[in-house]
């Protein structure tokens, strides 16, 4: 029975069940956060299709902010997995220090984006639209309040993924749970002008925003001094006492952040390089298809396209979900040096994740019901992209939550460079050339556009297949620095 287990294709139930208990808190945080955005865009589809344009597109400055900082939460969390799984704290410790100071650099060209130029660059999203004018007043009035989110997101964001790559889940979700009610209180305050408050538009939403990130990150600073956890950065006060002192560890909190293990954070940024690059050339391309989507008709264009992917969020928490579960059983296995364990089960999570992609498609159709209700205020073009556009990413969710699980794979063991091949190479060399061509010399529409575009994705997925078999992700990172 044994034998039988370790070289099927699925695994034992109790697997599956430990998997879940990581991977559903991660996608009812996820979804709760997912939630505050489609609660902050119906009320803002209340204002029209101008305002719900102008929020979309500064929001996708912020979004390429967050695809940043998760790309480095993802870069340290690889490492971090691997030493939680060896019993390593100094290691945890500087995989930690690793994703704030690289997450806290970033804010530098983020204000500049949000606060000096942000005219400038939300221009270049709305080009050929014809009421690009209209539209970037209201983005630029949400786009300058948004600029103070980003240190408290970063730090907020920094210690919650230390905990889910440690799979402590559900201390995220509760915190993301009070954040969101914040927001949506907030929303309903100082959007309207709601009980005696001032009737913002635009930019309520942004101070809403602006609030609830400074509320999540108070909670979580406590329960970072009151848990310490293991990756915590220590002070000379938190040795206990016959403990020989470590290099890295100074009198003041502030002293020991930068005492940097040189050689640990080299490595990472080494293996992180890869997932930045892969990301960035993802966020890229993704904002040069939108800049074209919103090149084909008027507001109404922006917003149903805009309306589709804030939906759509409600059924993409199945990617973190099952990217956090395979990096968390797969790191622990491989950080502990059972590579056997670490092959036989990357075979179970990526049956599961094709049998659970399956399963997303049937709540993604649900989410269709969901239009008419929370963005019936829209215009009726606007409504009926929106519609379209869930249906195809309905059908696609098989493909991209095991391509999802494919990454996480090969991310668990630190072959980053699969993503610079299959997925940078196929995006770069086809997908970009063809979005162009299409956009330039053909009338095809956004919905099809984005379906003719999301077709390539069955490429990546054979690359990444062929690629895993080579097993160059089947490494203990923690002997190696």
């Amino acid at each position: 029975m044994e034998t039988t287990v370790k070289n099927s294709l699925f695994g034992t139930g109790k697997f599956y069940l430990g998997a879940l208990g990581i991977a559903v808190p991660i996608m009812l945080q996820g979804m709760i956060q997912s939630f505050v955005s489609l609660i902050d865009n119906f009320m803002v589809s209340g204002l029209g299709d101008i305002s719900m344009s102008g929020v979309n597109i500064s929001g996708r400055i912020t979004f390429i902010f967050m695809v940043y900082i998760g790309a480095i939460g993802t870069s340290g969390g690889i490492f971090l997995t691997q030493y939680f799984g060896a019993g390593d704290n100094e290691g945890m410790s500087q995989a930690f220090r690793f994703k704030l100071i690289m997450g806290l650099a970033a804010f530098i060209p983020y204000f500049l984006v949000c606060f000096v130029f942000p005219r400038q660059v939300l221009s270049l999203l709305v080009i050929g639209n014809t009421d690009a004018e209209l539209i970037l007043s209201e983005a630029v009035k949400y786009i300058r309040i948004m600029t103070i989110v980003g240190p408290p997101m970063t730090v907020s964001f920094c210690i919650a993924s230390c905990l889910r790559d440690m799979g402590r889940v559900k201390i995220p979700l509760v915190v993301t749970v009070v954040a969101t009610l914040t927001n949506t209180l907030f929303n309903w305050l100082l959007i309207y002008g709601n009980l005696g408050f001032p009737r913002l538009g635009v930019e309520g939403a942004a101070y809403a925003t602006l609030i609830a990130r400074v509320v999540e990150l108070i909670i979580f600073i406590v329960v970072y001094i009151r848990l310490k956890p293991p990756f915590r950065i220590r002070t000379a006060r938190d040795i206990p006492e016959g403990e020989e002192e470590s290099k890295y560890v100074s009198r003041t909190w502030l002293g020991s952040f930068f005492r940097v293990d040189g050689r640990i954070f080299k490595n990472i940024l080494k293996k992180g390089s890869f997932v930045l690059f892969c990301e960035m050339v993802w966020i890229i391309s993704e904002t040069v298809t939108t800049a074209i989507y919103n090149g084909r008709g008027g507001a109404d264009v922006v917003s149903g396209m805009a309306a589709s992917f804030v939906i759509g969020d409600l059924f993409f928490v199945a990617f973190e979900g099952i990217y956090s579960v395979v990096g968390v059983i797969l790191g622990k296995a491989l950080g502990s040096g059972d590579l056997a364990k670490a092959r036989r089960e990357k075979t179970w999570l990526l049956s599961g994740a094709a049998v659970f992609g399956f399963f997303m498609t049937g709540v993604a159709l649900l989410t269709t019901f969901l239009v008419p209700v929370v963005f019936g205020r829209l215009s009726a073009d606007a409504v009926s992209i929106c519609r379209s556009m869930i249906i195809i990413m309905a059908c696609f969710m098989p493909i991209w939550v095991y391509m999802n699980a494919q990454q996480a794979v090969s991310r668990s063991g630190g072959d980053t460079f699969m993503g610079a091949v299959g997925d940078v190479s196929v995006t770069v060399l086809i997908m970009i050339p063809l979005v162009l061509i299409l956009g330039i010399f053909t009338s095809v529409g956004p919905v099809m556009l984005f379906l003719y575009i999301k077709l390539l994705d069955f490429i990546k997925v054979f690359i990444f297949h062929l690629w895993l078999k080579k097993e160059r992700w089947l490494r203990n990172l923690t002997l190696k620095v």
